[in-house]
Formats: structure tokens, C-alpha cells, sequence
């Protein structure tokens, strides 16, 4: 089945942009009519039918009769994710399997010891996978997808990725599905079993050479946020003679173990969820950090930031990565506003010569509008510059055109 594009999408789509919106295809396949249409009068393609999601297409546009093969969607908003720029071979599920390969074999370079057995397999878009991602958890792998358009293709993906995983020493391999309501930040908690033994529902991995509790069955995104990998190991380099610490938004406490291990005298860990903190306690035992020597409080940050202020506490160090504020466009500028407000009220509760590490993980935040939350005017004070801007670790790849993959940022400000 055929795609045609308009001159804006076919040009992306050269520069290897992997997404086509609905927006993006001339004439619904009809000519002007609504023969092509789809659900929703969504345009379809061009072949005789509507296309099912995972549905191969072909794309083409005004003087181009092939510009590469993708998987049609019949539900989001991208109404095709684009595989292939070539006509050379088919697009099957070997051609797939080959390119999981190739990024699994990347990262067996990259994280060939023990230090860390934590990390992303597979980044989607960013590995010429569109939509697929696979988070290892020392034996346990957990997939997850981005829209439906290769649901239909993981029994025969499967076979493939047992093998392949099986040589890298991952037994278990399960799908943590999408809630009928899902977002950027709120994701369905369902992991079902692929493949392998059952997969535990709580299990330690290591993260450049700390421990680490995932909690597979009900955590966020497939398990943990493995993108701040490296960002916690700055935070851990970052705490050595701090006094006081605070850790924003701490989920299950990566940035407070980093910091404690680092050296802090105390960390503070503050998050509206208080299993999130048992959790963390229990990193902080198998790390050998005594969690009673450290603060783990339930509650909202904004709220925990203006009682903080009016009991005059000050921090050294602050952590505050919350999260995302802006799970799409339309919500930005809400998003900058909340961005705003989080970051003056934190910026009240720092000391003189503290360190702040801010972070957004919402690609619609760009790194210069994130900027703009955190100066001069919005802290209400002179003293701090930018030491260091970070975004996401090298097992998190993106590509040139795709600029919504070069969704996280870190600040370091001093």
C-alpha cells in the first residue's frame, strides 16, 4: 500500500526524520474524496482499503516515487513510522531482528562488566527501530512500545529476540503495556510475561557500581529511568562535603543514594508516593547507607518547598527532576509556567554557594526554553551560572532530524 506525502513531510522524511503525521499525506489516497479515509475520517493509504496497524506502506511524493517503507498506525497521531529508505530488501521481521542485533551488540561494548547491568537495549527511533524500546534489567529485559503499529509483529519478533538476548545472558523477557489513558508521564502498569522464567517483580541491578532496587511490576516507565544513569553518577560527584542535600520528585531515590554515597551528611528525599521511599530505603540498606541517617518525606514538592522556606531550612545541594510538565505541545506553556514557579521556590531554599541540578524530560521543553525558567528573574538572585548542561547517556542514541528525541535535560548551576 502507498503513501503519498506533502512536500513538507517527503522533505523531513529525506533528512531522515522517522515520523509521518497524518498531516503530512496529500489526499488521503482518494484524489479529494473520502474513499482513503480511515477511522475517525483519519487518511489512509493509498491501495484499495484502509490499512491495519502494522500494515507495511510504501511512501512517495510529488516526483518521488519511493521514498522509503514504514509501519502504518491506524490509531496515533503518527500515522507512519518510518523503517527503510531503501528499496534493496523487504521490510520483514528479519530486517527488524537484524537491527536489534546491531544495537544490542553496540552495548555489549559499552557495558561489558558488571559495574553496571542496568541499561537500554533498544532506543527506538533512535536505533532504526521506530517505536520499540527494551530496557535490560541484568536477566530481565522489558519491551515497551510507542503506539500500535508493531503489536502485530512481536510473535514473529520474538523467536529472534530470545535468541539474541538469550546470548547476552537475559533469561526473562516481558511487555509493560500502555493504560487505555496513557501519557508521557502516567504510563499503564501491566507487565505481561514473553518469554523465559517469570519475571520478578522487584529485583537489584547495578548502576555503575551501585546498587539498585527496580520495581518491575508497578514502576514507572519499564521499571526505572534509566536516561539519568550518568546525571546520578554527577550528582554522587557533586556531594562530597555537602551538608544538606534535597532530592525533588525522588522516586525510588537514585539521586539521594548517589549523593549519600557521595559523601552528603544528609539527604531528603521528597515524593507524594510514599512506597517510592521504601523503596529507596532499601537501596540505601543494600548500599550499606543507614536510611535513618537520612530524611524520606511524603508530600507534595510545592508544598514541601514553602514550608521549608518559612522554617528558614537552606540546602547545599538540590536535586529537582520532576515529572515531565508538558506530555505535549498544547501544554507548554502551562509547563514553562509550573517550570517557573518550581524553580524560583527552590532557588529560595538554596544556599550561597549551593549547587542546583535541574532536569526536564519533556521534548516539547527545548533546552533554550528550559533555560529561561532557571534565570536571573525567575531565581530572584545573581549568584548562580551554568556549569554544565547534560542530556540523556549513550544507550539512549537519537538522530540528527529527530529533534524530539533530544527530549532530556540537565542543569548544573553553581
Amino acid at each position: 500500500m502507498r503513501v503519498h506525502l506533502t512536500a513538507a513531510a517527503a522533505a523531513a522524511v529525506r533528512r531522515g526524520h522517522p515520523w509521518v503525521y497524518r498531516d503530512g499525506i496529500a489526499d488521503g489516497g482518494g484524489h479529494g474524496s473520502k474513499r482513503g479515509e480511515g477511522k475517525r475520517g483519519e487518511r489512509a493509504p493509498r491501495g484499495g482499503g484502509v490499512a491495519a496497524s502494522g500494515d507495511v506502506v510504501e511512501l512517495s511524493a510529488e516526483g518521488a516515487p519511493f521514498l522509503g517503507r514504514g509501519l502504518w498506525d491506524a490509531e496515533s497521531a503518527i500515522a507512519v513510522r518510518v523503517f527503510q529508505r531503501t528499496q534493496a530488501r523487504p521490510l520483514d521481521e528479519r530486517a527488524i531482528a537484524e537491527r536489534l542485533e546491531r544495537a544490542f551488540a553496540l552495548r555489549d561494548g559499552w557495558f561489558a562488566g558488571r559495574d553496571t547491568t542496568a541499561y537500554r537495549l533498544c532506543n527506538g527511533e533512535g536505533d532504526r527501530v521506530p517505536s520499540l524500546v527494551i530496557d535490560r534489567y541484568d536477566r530481565a529485559a522489558v519491551i515497551r512500545l510507542d503506539g500500535d503499529m508493531l503489536a502485530p509483529w512481536l510473535d514473529r519478533l520474538l523467536p529472534h529476540l530470545g535468541r539474541a538476548l538469550g546470548a547476552l545472558g537475559v533469561r526473562s523477557i516481558g511487555l509493560r503495556a500502555r493504560g487505555p489513558s496513557a501519557s508521557e508521564d502516567a504510563e499503564g502498569k501491566k507487565l505481561t510475561h514473553l518469554h523465559g522464567p517469570p519475571l520478578p517483580d522487584r529485583l537489584f541491578v547495578r548502576e555503575t557500581g551501585i546498587a539498585m532496587e527496580v520495581d518491575l511490576a508497578r514502576g514507572q516507565k519499564t521499571g526505572a529511568f534509566l536516561d539519568q544513569r550518568d546525571n546520578r553518577a554527577r550528582v554522587r560527584a557533586l556531594a562530597g562535603g555537602r551538608r544538606r542535600v534535597l532530592n525533588l520528585f525522588s522516586y525510588a531515590g537514585g539521586f539521594s543514594v548517589a549523593a549519600a554515597l557521595g559523601g552528603a551528611d544528609r539527604v531528603t528525599s521528597v515524593d507524594s508516593a510514599s512506597a517510592a521511599h521504601a523503596s529507596a530505603q532499601r537501596t540505601f540498606r543494600e548500599n550499606g547507607v543507614d536510611p535513618a541517617a537520612h530524611e524520606f518525606v511524603t508530600a507534595d514538592a510545592f508544598d514541601f518547598l514553602e514550608k521549608a522556606r518559612a522554617r528558614g531550612d537552606r540546602y547545599d545541594l538540590i536535586i529537582c527532576d520532576p515529572p515531565s510538565f508538558a506530555p505535549s505541545e498544547r501544554a507548554k506553556p502551562r509547563a514553562l509556567g509550573a517550570y517557573r514557579r518550581l524553580h524560583a521556590a527552590v532557588a529560595r531554599v538554596l544556599d550561597r554557594g549551593g549547587v542546583l541540578c535541574a532536569a526536564s524530560c519533556s521534548s516539547h521543553i527545548t533546552a533554550e526554553d528550559f533555560l529561561a525558567t532557571l534565570d536571573d528573574a525567575t531565581l530572584e538572585r545573581d549568584d548562580l551560572r551554568i556549569r554544565a548542561i547534560h542530556g540523556q547517556p549513550e544507550d539512549h542514541p537519537t538522530l540528527p532530524a529527530w529533534w524530539e528525541g533530544r527530549y532530556l535535560k540537565f542543569v548544573v548551576l553553581e
